[in-house]
């Protein structure tokens, strides 16, 4: 007698998100080739036809290091920790591409692939996640450049750097809970798209990116000190650049705040995926 399996036919029911509700982990996990594929798709258009292709992931952060040297390092000879100010800049470029390299790709993506949104079913929350794969790509060319900056100039960070990959993906999480929730609400107001920029134009000056946080007059540390982006570099710059670990406040802030606010751009995206398919 022959034995046979039969295999129960599965049923998927599609339902309208809850109310602040998470996505389920597991729905997440079965449709990985979307974000699979959509992050592959990034990342080929983002090179293709370029002449210089991933050399400008290096070129940017390098020449906008450049600057950075001349105008705080060389004329207003603000203080860079003892670190040249060039690696000290371009470790500070590097953090920041992450954070905003994940914000500004997330921020447009579901309107820039509104006929599958409106369309087919799929963990929505997926399309903007996905521009994170470019940004890991990005980041893994920049720090091959960030380390050989480190043996050229003899930095040595120590055990720290053990703990950079964590601050980087504390950078991610930051950045992907501002762009989900702003790709999400660029869905019904297109101004987050003229908005997006312009605000993060005014956080790169207002955060120690070109300059040490010691050189921040006191009167305006404040502004400084409850920006977890400046928790971040400060984390960064310990970890890579062997510079004074940041006070246990910072770094378990820096933890909660990136977590939180991945947490809750992902509970707004849920919130507003309802309306998506009639007004995209």
């Amino acid at each position: 007698m022959t034995s046979s399996t039969t295999a129960e036919a599965r049923r998927i029911v599609i339902s309208a998100p809850g109310r602040f509700r998470l996505p389920a982990p597991r729905t997440l996990w079965e449709a990985r080739e979307v974000l699979w594929r959509f992050g592959l798709r990034d990342i080929t258009l983002r090179y293709r036809q370029t002449f210089l292709g991933v050399i400008w992931v290096v070129l940017q952060p390098a020449l906008t290091a450049g600057i950075f040297t001349l105008v705080f390092g060389k004329v207003a000879n603000l203080d860079s920790g003892g670190v040249p100010y060039f690696v000290f800049s371009f470790v500070g470029m590097t953090a920041w591409n992450v954070f905003n390299g994940v914000a500004t790709r997330a921020a447009p993506s579901l309107v820039a692939n509104s006929a599958l949104v409106s369309k087919v079913f799929f963990p929505r929350v997926l399309v903007p996640l996905s521009t994170a794969c470019s940004v890991v790509v990005d980041l893994a060319v920049s720090l091959v450049m960030a380390v050989g900056l480190l043996f050229a100039y003899g930095i040595n960070p120590g055990w720290a750097v053990l703990t950079a990959p964590v601050w980087l993906l504390m950078l991610m999480l930051l950045g992907a809970g501002l762009g989900v929730a702003a790709s999400a609400l660029m869905v019904r107001y297109r101004d987050v798209g003229y908005i997006l920029p312009f605000a993060l134009q005014a956080l790169l000056y207002i955060s120690p990116i070109a300059y040490a946080l010691s050189a921040v007059p006191a009167k305006y540390e404040i502004f400084y000190q409850v920006n977890p982006l400046s928790w971040l570099l400060q984390c960064v710059r310990w970890s890579l650049l062997g510079q004074p670990m940041p006070p246990w406040w910072q770094i378990g802030g820096s933890v909660a705040a990136s977590v939180g606010a991945f947490l809750l751009g992902v509970l707004v995206f849920e919130q507003l995926e309802r309306e998506f398919a009639d007004v995209i």
